[in-house]
């Protein structure tokens, strides 16, 4: 008995959205050739090198050719978009003489591409700009609510759950003014002939341009090779990987704060976390956000292998730009997917925050008390510095409050008792926290408002 697999690559059943893989399944991606190869007749038209109707004729056979019409005659003749010309061309009767007349094939591919990039980016930033208001209203809900800041894996400073995720809507909303910015160096069409001259048109190349410009709504490259600039893929797929790897970050984040033994967080996704544990519940969307981050960050080496072509260009872009594409835009909204849930499942534990807090025995105020021996017992720096790490080993040795010790020791006669006592309320050595939570918030409405 023969086993017949239908799908090779899990992007075709199990990651990605219905509308992100309409936009990049093939009959999709053959609609733009042809909506390109139709702007250039349109461009024909217009400087008269092809009649008035025949524009509309090849619009006429995006639904009459199929994907498979051109596998098969590409197996006779070696070659996807000359199959397609061909193609369109029988299908239009006398204006087929002039079906991609002057054209190189990438004017062609190109110019879709940047067609179907932009419906891509289009999804892309409507899912982001949900996750930073997702972000926004979990930030103001939980502005005062204290927990302990970490820096290399220790208590540092109080800091407060709406401080951390105003650090990550800062983060997402400069990967969306990225984006934005990004559109204009690559949602570019690109029809210039075999080498970028124009050559084929003779004195109305630049019109030609002008119009598939307008047809298209895409404004053309400033001048190209064979190819566009690559640099724009690069781009592309630089500043999805920067996102996946933000969110990342944050899928970091969750996940480690949901250990049992921290347990200020909980992602639980599923009803059952193991196959064979009944007790566990495992952070399997935070963990598929960091696992696929990493196929967007090993995917920018390949975008970036594609900017050295020889002299116009050669072939080498073009098979990998079949998986890097897709590829990219898929890994990344599937990942914006899961940022999403995992916001919306998200559970904030404030009681474990709190006992948490306690763990280093108020060690984490001893900054505070640094700063005011420096400031109102004009203790030098480093003195100070070094009289609390002696303190804090004491408490942290003894197992006792390091309050406690502080009083015992000769920092009772530098400093008053409510000096003292400040330092140990931790809710006051906060600084400018909401002020920046707030800017961070405003930010990230700035740019979604201007893109």
């Amino acid at each position: 008995m023969t086993t017949h697999y239908s799908s090779i690559c899990p992007f075709t059943y199990r990651y990605g959205s219905v509308e992100m893989r309409k936009i990049l399944e093939r009959r999709n991606i053959l609609r733009k050739f042809i909506e390109a190869e139709a702007a250039l007749m349109k461009a024909l038209e217009t400087v008269g090198i092809a009649p008035k109707e025949c524009y509309k004729k090849v619009l006429d056979t995006i639904p009459e050719i199929r994907p498979e019409d051109i596998d098969e005659l590409e197996k006779i003749i070696g070659h996807d978009i000359a199959s397609l010309a061909i193609l369109i061309a029988k299908r239009c009767g006398e204006c087929g003489k002039y079906v991609h007349l002057g054209a190189t094939s990438y004017d062609i591919v190109d110019t879709a591409w940047a067609l179907i990039v932009r419906d891509a980016l289009g999804i892309i930033k409507s899912k982001l700009r949900k996750i930073i208001e997702k972000t926004i209203e979990l930030a103001i809900k939980h502005q005062d609510t204290l927990v302990v800041g970490r820096t290399h894996g220790q208590h540092a400073l109080p800091i407060t759950f709406g401080f951390k995720l105003a650090n990550y809507i800062y983060e997402l909303s400069r990967s969306y003014e990225r984006l934005c910015e990004l559109e204009k160096r690559v949602l570019r069409c690109k029809m210039s002939g075999a080498v970028g001259t124009m050559a084929a048109w003779g004195d109305k190349g630049l019109h030609v341009e002008s119009t598939v410009s307008q047809v298209l709504q895409l404004e053309p490259h400033v001048i190209a090779t064979q190819v566009a600039p690559r640099d724009g893929f690069a781009e592309l797929i630089s500043s999805l990987a920067i996102l996946a790897s933000q969110m990342d970050r944050l899928a970091l984040e969750a996940r480690e704060l949901s250990r049992p033994e921290i347990a200020e967080l909980d992602v639980a996704y599923t009803k059952v976390g193991s196959s064979t544990m009944p007790h566990k519940k495992n952070p399997v969307i935070a963990e598929r956000i960091s696992g696929l981050a990493k196929i967007a960050r090993a995917l920018v080496t390949v975008a970036l292998e594609n900017i050295p072509l020889m002299h116009e260009r050669d072939l080498t872009n073009s098979s990998s730009e079949r998986f890097l594409i897709p590829h990219a835009l898929l890994v990344v909204d599937q990942i914006l997917i899961d940022t999403y849930n995992m916001l919306e499942v998200l559970k904030i534990n404030e009681k474990a925050m709190k006992k948490n807090l306690e763990l280093s025995k108020d060690t984490i105020a001893s900054e505070c008390l640094m700063v005011k021996l420096v400031l109102k017992a004009n203790i030098p720096r480093h003195e100070a510095h070094m009289l609390l790490v002696n303190l804090s080993n004491k408490a942290l040795n003894e197992k006792r409050s390091f309050k406690e010790i502080v009083f015992e020791s000769n920092i009772a006669a530098l400093l008053t008792k409510k000096d003292i006592e400040e330092c140990f309320d931790l809710s006051s050595y906060l600084g400018s926290y909401k002020q920046l939570i707030y800017r961070a918030i405003n930010y990230a409405k700035n740019v979604m408002k201007r893109c």
